[in-house]
């Protein structure tokens, strides 16, 4: 028997759980400590609650999904507009050397996912959503991919799936970067080469997230004018390629929109779009989008997939520490730069850009600053990257039998 919410009354729930999660977060210590998001605190909570009450009276709830599909479009357009191509210059060779070296642990990443769950005897479309869609991608990605592999690949409760991936990734990015770390700055002897006061002064978007800043009315409509655009760009685009060799996920075309926007304003009508309204906007599509997601799990439709689900994201787990001890750390300088980076890299490797910066944090609160590092991995963990982690996608399902 089923349970139906309207949009209203799905915004209403979505709003409750970032409320429970808001408190959960601020009451216990290990969810700050491990940076969990809000929505991902409140929405296990829910998502746990609603999986009880399945079990116990065999009632399930489904919630709207119009918004939640709106929400996850506005978040990745956010992404796109926030790519200001003049930060690439000041990256240099070193930020393409770290894109490029991200760019095979994809690869490798969807390579131990599949080959896992083909020996395990499940479909290898699994093993891809249990790797870099989830783990590098996160929970957005999760979502948005979910979508294709139930509607087009016939992957029952790919949503669930995709949101307990993510869930653990997120966790277990926060856990073995820091250690990580630490113990090759241990181990080499490295230190920093950077002057506190002027990395400071450089990390201030990182090191006061919670600063004060002044959003308009006015700013506030040209900014949403901008969110239109790409999800009409986004539209457009899905319907005009498809059945090409160009036809990707809507959520690709409003990334690529916002980029292609952004800097057409800054480049060609020198227009200085505000990144804070950006930012703010696409943090709150995301908390939303997330909350209705986990609002969604059907955590029932797990069970059969746990005992093997959990093989592979621990051999995922393995892969990741490996990689940024032995190809990361080594061809990034092995220095303390590299050490950083190779923290940075567990953190959204397997979980989430924000993951990443809070477990170089803890590495630079310690040893020092890292001005490379706060520049690189924003630049490649929330942009550049997502790019190449969807073609790579669309590469291996179009190679899957």
């Amino acid at each position: 028997m089923q349970l139906s919410f309207s949009t209203y009354y799905t915004l209403i729930c979505a709003a409750l759980v970032l409320l429970v999660g808001k408190f959960l977060v601020h009451r216990i210590r290990f969810l700050r400590d491990f940076n969990i998001p809000e929505p991902v605190a409140g929405g296990m909570v829910a998502a746990a609650l609603i999986f009880a009450i399945h079990e116990f009276t065999g009632y399930a709830f489904v919630f709207s999904n119009d918004l939640q599909t709106g929400f996850m479009l506005l978040f990745f357009s956010s992404i796109g507009l926030s790519a200001n191509f003049s930060k690439l210059r000041e990256g240099g060779t070193a930020l393409l050397l770290f894109l490029f070296i991200i760019s095979i642990f994809i690869v490798v990443q969807n390579m131990v996912g599949v080959g896992l769950a083909t020996l395990l005897g499940l479909d290898p479309l699994i093993g891809l959503m249990a790797g870099s869609i989830t783990l590098l991608g996160g929970h957005g990605t999760a979502g948005a991919w979910a979508g294709v592999f139930e509607n087009e690949h016939g992957i029952q409760g790919a949503l669930t799936l995709g949101i307990a991936c993510a869930t653990f990734g997120l966790v277990i990015g926060g856990l073995i970067g820091g250690p990580l770390a630490k113990a090759l700055v241990t181990r080499y002897g490295l230190r920093s080469n950077d002057l506190p006061a002027q990395a400071a002064a450089d990390e201030a978007n990182f090191e006061n997230p919670q600063k004060v800043r002044l959003i308009t009315t006015t700013v506030a409509i040209e900014t949403l004018a901008m969110f239109a655009a790409c999800l009409g760009f986004a539209e457009f685009m899905t319907a005009f390629a498809q059945g090409t060799a160009f036809q990707l996920p809507t959520f690709v075309w409003a990334l690529g929109g916002g980029v292609i926007l952004r800097n057409t304003l800054d480049y060609v009508f020198k227009f200085q779009a505000f990144d804070r309204a950006i930012d703010l906007f696409g943090n709150v599509a995301l908390a939303i989008y997330l909350a209705i997601a986990l609002l969604s799990l059907k955590l029932w439709e797990l069970s059969g997939l746990a005992a093997p689900l959990m093989v592979i994201l621990l051999a995922q787990t393995l892969t990741m520490g490996l990689y940024a001890a032995f190809v990361t750390f080594r061809f990034m300088g092995k220095n303390y730069d590299a050490a950083v980076l190779a923290a940075g890299h567990c953190g959204f490797g397997m979980g989430a850009t924000p993951t990443a910066i809070a477990n170089m944090q803890a590495i630079t609160n310690q040893y020092g600053p890292s001005h490379k590092s706060f520049l690189i991995v924003p630049m490649v963990g929330a942009f550049f990257i997502d790019i190449v982690n969807a073609a790579m996608i669309q590469l291996f399902i179009k190679i899957l039998p």
